[in-house]
């Protein structure tokens, strides 16, 4: 497991800053911007942001107002799609405050006979959607865009919560000419500006000022010149590996009046139990009392009878593909849909373990989409996901409800977000939120070759673990769909083909071949790679560049490819490889080719075993090395000759 990242937490001094910049400064367009074909230092990019400026302004009337301005060239539109739209989320909480987008604005720039022309989206090309309960989307796609355009947006959004603002990402996939961060606050309000990455900020002011009409505390932060973040592979969010910034609330000065808002995990677990849709729902035990099955209550072994209390739930109840910390309709309406949010399942799950008599408590954590939470800076805003948690003989045990296919420690890969909280009431203990053992890959091949060099045989792909899961659950989504992409990766005829889970939750897919693409007739001599069409001329650690990111499995594991061949029985084989083995120096990573003859039979196994499902970006060049190795190892041939 990866043992640190860099985080990089800004001491805030009043009067602290650097080289002299104009912030909050929107360029005027120019006939340059319009008449460049390409980015000068990155010329193979197909878009360049020229001028994004985020303004985060809280004023003394309690609104906290996001100003944002960005504007983009396009240098090529077929490979810049990420940048012809755009999407605005606002948050209601359903109880009265509402975020409120205005001033929304955006236009497409272009060269024409020399002069600068506007196209601007219009009211009818902007479309409102709710997203789900909380958010709403507004979205729009820019008109009339070619190669060499420029698109700009802006916008504004007033919203009444005040105790973080969204982290800003200073890093983008395509080079940034100028980027600004601008956060102002009223000076009673003290705010905590959250700083992680590598990127030192160009210009920079901090301090106190009268602006606005009154006194506030500035925090402005520029940057020329950002080269493109290259998105690596194994990782599972690279936005925790870019630079960005969020602010958090941490006082409030009125009247001569300090108030702390400083909170430590403690503080975000005594503010979810007081929420009615979490500590409420946590003491509805008598709603589940008699819901379990008098034979699961009554197993006899705690792991067994937690096991059967997982897949109760799992059986009968069905998740609604919604995160949440806090429930959304609530247990007793979960009970009578049989549909709910992950805090509902979860919930539930804790209820009927208890009723089981298994003392079990909540684990809150951020899903990888959300991002990696920070121990130093607690923050409910971050939490949107619950699982159940029990401890035994010091080990703690989690379960998650909205897999079908999860088990005891096996919980959906969107919670394997390093670490989490355990949280019975009134207390907080980080603990680590891996999967505890090792997932497997069997790739088999049992094969025939025939005396024209023609091949026929029986293929097996079995997953097990933590990967079964994740394959059965894509299968599951869309079984046409799963089955058509795995039979596209095979080029040749196959038949009986078979896909699904079996009985022990492995999930395995099977195929009869009969191919001839697989040997080179030389004469009297049949060449061929023995591993046949399981022999891959590349691999993913190609990366070139210094590695950024820790490489990131979901799971340790092995995989293993097993080809066994037999040829005909007036055919002998020559130049068999022989086995070999290599590893890291810490056995982290090892690898081994393993030969056996016997007679007309040569079997091949090749076996990867990776330890760890993180590993540090200093271990990159190590997986490079030996799968470059591995890459030519297994492009060894054998040849068949007649007798």
């Amino acid at each position: 497991m990866i043992k640190h990242l860099f985080y990089l937490l800004i001491l805030l001094q009043a009067g602290l800053f650097t080289a002299q910049n104009k912030f909050l400064n929107t360029p005027k367009i120019s006939d340059a911007d319009l008449a460049s074909v390409k980015s000068v230092k990155y010329p193979d990019v197909p878009a360049e942001i020229l001028y994004r400026s985020v303004h985060f302004l809280v004023d003394y009337d309690g609104y906290l107002t996001q100003e944002i301005v960005s504007r983009i060239k396009i240098y090529d539109k077929d490979n810049a799609g990420d940048y012809l739209d755009h999407q605005i989320s606002l948050y209601d909480n359903k109880k009265g405050s509402r975020e409120v987008l205005s001033n929304l604005k955006a236009f497409t720039y272009n060269l024409q006979d020399g002069k600068i022309e506007a196209t601007k989206v219009e009211r009818d090309e902007k479309y409102a959607s709710k997203e789900d309960k909380n958010y709403s989307i507004t979205k729009f796609a820019f008109p009339n865009v070619k190669d060499g355009s420029v698109v700009e947006y802006s916008y504004k959004i007033f919203t009444p919560f005040l105790g973080s603002t969204p982290r800003i990402l200073i890093e983008d996939k395509i080079p940034v000419k100028y980027i600004e961060y601008v956060f102002d606050t009223a000076k009673p309000l003290g705010y905590s500006i959250n700083y992680k990455g590598n990127l030192v900020p160009t210009f920079r002011d901090m301090g106190e000022k009268i602006l606005y009409g009154g006194e506030y505390k500035v925090y402005r932060f520029g940057y020329e010149n950002v080269a493109p973040y290259k998105e690596e592979k194994y990782v599972r969010n690279s936005d925790n590996y870019k630079t960005g910034i969020k602010a958090e609330l941490n006082s409030t000065l009125f009247n001569n009046q300090l108030k702390s808002y400083s909170i430590s995990w403690k503080d975000i677990s005594k503010r979810l139990y007081e929420n009615e849709n979490f500590g409420t729902e946590l003491n509805r035990n008598s709603l589940v009392k008699d819901l379990l099955p008098a034979d699961i209550k009554s197993m006899p072994v705690k792991l067994e009878r937690a096991r059967a209390v997982l897949r109760y739930v799992q059986k009968n109840y069905t998740w609604n593909k919604e995160d949440d910390v806090v429930t959304d309709k609530g247990i007793k309406n979960l009970l009578n849909t049989k549909v709910g949010n992950t805090a509902e399942l979860n919930i539930l799950l804790i209820l009927l373990l208890k009723s089981a008599d298994i003392d079990a408590q909540p684990i809150v954590l951020a899903t990888t989409r959300r991002g990696m939470l920070t121990d130093y800076l607690p923050s409910m805003a971050q939490l949107n996901f619950v699982a159940a948690s029990f401890l035994e003989n010091e080990n703690f045990f989690v379960l998650d409800a909205t897999s079908k296919q999860s088990d005891i420690n096996m919980i959906s890969p969107r919670a394997l977000n390093y670490f989490g909280f355990f949280m019975p009431k009134d207390d907080a203990k980080q603990i680590n939120i891996v999967f505890p053992e090792k997932s497997k890959t069997f790739l088999t091949v049992d094969a025939k070759m025939n005396a024209d060099g023609s091949f026929e045989g029986h293929f097996a792909d079995r997953d097990t673990k933590l990967f079964g899961m994740m394959v059965n659950e894509s299968y599951e989504e869309d079984k046409d769909k799963f089955a058509k992409n795995y039979k596209d990766e095979y080029k040749f005829p196959f038949s009986n083909f078979k896909q699904g889970a079996l009985e022990n939750r492995d999930f395995e897919s099977s195929f009869d071949f009969s191919a001839d693409t697989f040997t080179d007739v030389l004469g009297s001599k049949l060449v061929f790679n023995p591993l046949l069409f399981l022999y891959s001329q590349n691999h993913n650690f190609d990366q070139t560049e210094t590695r950024k990111a820790p490489l990131e499995f979901v799971s340790s594991f092995d995989r293993v490819k097993k080809v066994t061949i037999t040829i005909p029985d007036n055919y002998v084989f020559e130049n068999v490889p022989k086995s070999k083995k290599f590893r890291t120096e810490d056995n982290a990573l090892q690898y081994t080719y393993d030969v056996q003859q016997t007679g007309n039979k040569l079997t091949v196994e090749t076996t990867v075993k990776i330890d760890d499902s993180v590993f540090p970006a200093e271990y990159f060049p190590a997986f490079k090395q030996i799968y470059d190795n591995i890459t030519k190892l297994e492009a060894q041939v054998v040849t068949a000759v007649k007798k």
